[in-house]
């Protein structure tokens, strides 16, 4: 077998929902709404977006009520990663992170852009880390950026390689016990690790029909909020803060719903966010 057949057979069977996942990535080459969000700036997300919209979107005229409309759900997105930019704010200059689940790039380029860090992207999708790459050269990011075809419960880097890890809507895609036990060995002590997360709220309801409709949708399993801190504690990863901002992931649902682009996972995550069984999270933890 060779070497790169080997990894390929490794990446699709590390558990059920990392091989369909991989496999819902690898078929998802036109991937039309992150495509047209990305092409003004070179920020191509995979994740969704927070805050309040312009309501003036869903009045402009006709031929541009659209545009206007992606162009608002980008900036969303986009505000998004600031949460994760905030909370890595006082990490000193020259610091090394590791993006896992890095799509296309675009968390990962917004934190070496603002900091300068380096960053590592972590990638089980290969037409997502060519597109990054081309993406990278292109701005000039490549000087800070690189990805690596490599799922994040088993990535290529040596004990104690980082200084912090980011995951940005992606641990729904992976058993976390694997991937935090992952994490725990990468990073540094001390290291920090910042997720933001959709989850189950299993306060509310252990397993809502929202939850089963998303993960339908893309083929991952949801975990519940428990179980990240159950994950977290096993694995030596010491939360120091979590922030809430469920209320505030709402009306990104509601304006994507307003577009022609809409996916029809719209209605289950507007479900669950105002019904509350599902969270969205901001996670920050430091490996002991």
């Amino acid at each position: 077998m060779t070497t790169d057949t080997a990894r390929q057979t490794d990446l699709a069977t590390l558990g059920r929902h990392d091989g369909e996942q991989r496999g819902y990535w690898d078929a998802k080459t036109a991937d039309d709404i992150n495509l047209l969000l990305g092409e003004d700036d070179g920020l191509y997300h995979h994740h969704y977006g927070i805050g309040d919209f312009d309501r003036s979107v869903l009045t402009a005229p006709a031929e541009i009520r659209e545009e206007r409309i992606l162009r608002e759900l980008h900036r969303m997105e986009t505000e998004e990663v600031r949460l994760i930019l905030d909370e890595l704010g006082d990490l000193p200059a020259g610091s090394r992170g590791m993006d896992a689940g890095s799509g296309r790039g675009g968390t990962s380029f917004m934190i070496a852009e603002k900091y300068g860090h380096r960053m590592d992207g972590v990638n089980y999708c290969d037409h997502h880390i060519r597109f990054a790459e081309q993406v990278a050269r292109k701005h000039g990011w490549d000087k800070k950026v690189a990805f690596h075809f490599a799922n994040m419960v088993r990535t290529p880097f040596e004990d104690q390689t980082f200084d912090f890890i980011v995951s940005n809507e992606t641990t729904m895609c992976v058993d976390i016990n694997d991937a935090f036990r992952e994490f725990a060995r990468v990073l540094r002590p001390g290291g920090r690790y910042v997720a933001i997360t959709w989850c189950r709220n299993d306060v509310v309801e252990d397993r809502s029909e929202a939850s089963r409709s998303i993960d339908e949708h893309y083929l991952c399993a949801m975990h519940k909020r428990s179980t990240y801190f159950e994950a977290l504690a096993a694995s030596g990863l010491v939360p120091y803060r979590v922030t809430r901002h469920t209320e505030e992931a709402v009306p990104y649902w509601e304006l994507r719903n307003q577009s022609a682009m809409r996916t029809g996972v719209e209605d289950p995550f507007l479900e669950g966010y105002r019904e509350r069984s599902l969270d969205y999270l901001l996670i920050a933890a430091e490996r002991i």
